[in-house]
């Protein structure tokens, strides 16, 4: 790996981003009370040892930075403290131990040649080291050079924040029934820091993503008490989601006017993807989706920016996707995977819960395929190897994944009668999937480093445990009676239960034939005798199978219904759970709560990723868009036009019923329409006539 023309501050692959995910995660309050996550929260190496080394024709100087207090080495004699120091001509060693308790230990170096950058190494005094080849040298870890561009030396890894602008509500009103306070709507869904300017004495302030929940102070689920003598603009310490704010004034309290600061993760929109059609309503969802991505994409992606603000697996998965079609943020992307997966040894599944475990391995090899980052798959191998070890000494005696009694088994929320008990489908078909992303990315980490026997090794061990997996799910859980797959297996009897889940990930993960897919297209996913799914978040999963099957139109029809049917109750954001049956205040109502619900959840969007990959119809074939195809389809809409972006550039897509439009900046693709073909080279519009 070549140096960087610039310098980067350095630490300890992970420990940043498992350090900013605790500050993160514990966050949420609910009715001004912090509320922690449920599951082991891992801290950052409190010293690390930094080291490189250089031969230089001439005397350097260099400046030194660090986050915490450190020594400095050259050539294992210990230096006296200062900012910078003198390197003589000739081959050197410099060794830098870095403690810091309270943040990562982050290193910073700028000197003519001599640089911190990715070439480094570093170990947490375990005295192993990595190089920027992955070739052990007693061993330990290579160090990547740090993201986010943290490459100015005043200005630390810590300190980093999200950018912010200042928003002014559209309107304020006394309500009915409350002639102490005031009520302010910001228009939408938003998310930041609160301002009340001028504030003098005390006053209570109601949070709300609705009118209703900012007016029931009883109930509502974010509130503070704010009081300040002085009257320059109070900002609430915690960022807050809302759209309707209720301030109730006490004892003779004022203020001159309430503000906000947004908080939002920037992005380039030259950058990013778009999509538009003759459909007025699909552009709305499009934009409403694309806006409720934005809002979840923070530090790191998360679920909903009201309740929980936590990272979850299963639900980052997702956001994964989306982003590909979105804003290709590619360095969130890591952070979330770091973070989530956290350091050995492995005490728990991801989040508590066996499928997440599941979902992150294959998130690895999502990201591969639209990054083509190699790097990042060498990187997180090891923790892929002590993770799936955790895994397979948990399966039962049948090599399958069953739940135990510290594991919580998600599949998805339910209004209908299901167990999440005993050896269930979907979470075999899961680790199906799992093992298959191992061996893949044992054969990539193996093709990147040709002296490592291991992974080539473990690549054909996993590719045996996938298929056996893969034979076992059928012989025990298919239907040749009813053409789908049978719920789980409890206490040694057969589950009969037929649910979408394990049957649509059937099709999804490549455990079913073609002949398989066609009987649970019929028997399963379009029987309406099988109970629906009701969250936005396996709606994911299912539009995907019937777009895999080709139901363009239906889809449209189904996005329209589901998506459409928030936007009529006044969404502005899309929501973790929509049942249109419900009415009015029930569509706030989750977890036995009044307002439990986000009406602000990333699992919402899938529009973007749904009509950016089966409408635009773009996806790479080879890892990074190096070879892509675009299969467009325009469903029961007259014209499709739009953007997908790429790892350096744009691939864009239009389409209407005579002709089919592509340009892309990068790479090498191809044009599907019916029985036609044509080659897409980057620079260049390719026109097909239909």
């Amino acid at each position: 790996m070549q140096a960087n023309d610039k310098p980067t501050w350095i630490w300890y692959p992970g420990d940043f981003e498992i350090w900013l995910g605790n500050i993160f995660n514990n966050r949420r309050t609910e009715r001004g009370a912090m509320f922690p996550p449920f599951w082991k929260q891992d801290s950052h190496y409190v010293t690390v040892e930094f080291s490189k080394t250089f031969t230089l024709d001439h005397e350097e100087t260099i400046t030194i930075a660090t986050e915490g207090q450190y020594n400095f080495a050259i050539d294992g004699k210990l230096q006296f403290p200062a900012k910078e120091y003198t390197i003589p001509a000739g081959k050197h060693k410099i060794n830098i131990k870095v403690w810091n308790q309270a943040t990562p230990p982050a290193l910073f170096i700028d000197g003519k040649t001599i640089k911190t950058d990715a070439t480094w190494l570093a170990t947490y005094e375990d005295k192993l080291w990595i190089d920027e080849n992955g070739v052990a040298h007693g061993s330990g870890i290579y160090v990547p050079a740090a993201s986010w561009h943290f490459n100015v030396i005043d200005t630390p890894p810590s300190s980093f924040h999200l950018e912010r602008e200042e928003l002014r509500p559209v309107c304020a009103t006394i309500p009915d029934g409350f002639p102490s306070g005031v009520l302010y709507d910001f228009g939408r869904e938003t998310f930041g820091y609160l301002k009340v300017n001028g504030l003098k004495g005390t006053v209570r302030v109601y949070y709300g993503e609705s009118r209703e929940e900012a007016l029931d102070r009883d109930h509502c689920e974010t509130l503070d008490v704010l009081s300040c003598c002085v009257g320059d603009g109070f900002a609430v310490a915690g960022s807050k989601a809302f759209r309707f704010v209720y301030i109730e004034k006490e004892n003779g309290a004022n203020y001159d006017e309430v503000l906000m600061d947004y908080e939002y993760a920037p992005f380039d929109i030259q950058h990013s993807g778009s999509f538009h059609c003759s459909d007025d309503e699909i552009n709305r969802i499009w934009d409403v989706a694309a806006y409720t991505m934005d809002l979840t994409t923070r530090e790191f992606f998360m679920d909903g920016i009201k309740r929980d603000r936590w990272t979850w697996s299963g639900d980052a998965i997702q956001s994964y996707l989306m982003n590909y079609y979105l804003r290709f943020d590619a360095e969130c992307v890591k952070r979330t995977i770091r973070q989530l997966r956290g350091k050995d040894p492995v005490t728990a599944h991801v989040n508590t819960i066996m499928d997440y475990t599941f979902y992150w391995f294959k998130s690895i090899h999502d990201y591969y395929e639209y990054t083509g980052d190699v790097a990042f798959v060498r990187e997180m191998w090891p923790r892929m190897v002590t993770l799936m070890g955790y895994v397979e000494s948990r399966l039962n005696g049948q090599g399958m994944a069953e739940g135990q009694p510290d594991d919580w088994i998600f599949v998805d929320w339910v209004d209908f009668p299901m167990h999440k008990r005993g050896t269930l489908c979907f979470e075999q078909i899961l680790l199906m999937k799992a093992m298959e992303t191992m061996a893949i990315c044992a054969e990539l980490v193996a093709a990147a480093d040709p002296t490592a026997t291991t992974p080539d090794a473990l690549a054909s061990g996993y590719r045996v445990k996938a298929e056996t997996l893969r034979n076992k799910i059928k012989q025990t859980f298919w239907s040749d009676e009813l053409k789908a797959y049978y719920h789980a297996i409890e206490d040694g009897t057969l589950n009969r239960q037929i649910t979408k889940f394990p049957n649509m990930f059937a099709i999804l993960y490549g455990l079913a034939d073609e002949e398989e897919r066609r009987d649970i297209m019929q028997g399963v996913m379009l029987n309406p005798d099988v109970p629906a799914i009701t969250t936005p978040y396996m709606r994911f999963y299912e539009l995907e199978t019937l777009l895999v099957d080709g139901r363009h139109e239906q889809v449209l029809k189904e996005i329209r219904d589901y998506w459409g049917g928030m936007l009529r109750e006044g969404a502005t954001s899309f929501w973790e759970k929509y049942v249109p049956s419900e009415s009015g205040a029930e569509h706030l109502a989750m977890y036995g709560r009044p307002y439990g619900k986000s009406l602000c959840h990333a699992w919402g969007a899938s529009p973007v990723y749904l009509l950016g990959k089966y409408y635009l119809g773009v996806r790479p074939t080879k890892s990074g868009y190096e070879e892509f195809e675009v299969r467009p389809n325009l469903g029961d809409l007259e014209w499709i036009a739009g953007d997908v972006p790429t790892p350096n550039g744009m691939i864009h897509v239009e389409m209407n019923r005579h002709e089919i439009k592509v340009r892309a900046t990068e790479g090498r693709g191809t044009l599907y329409y019916g029985d036609q073909q044509l080659t897409i080279e980057a620079g260049r519009e390719t026109v097909m006539q239909i």
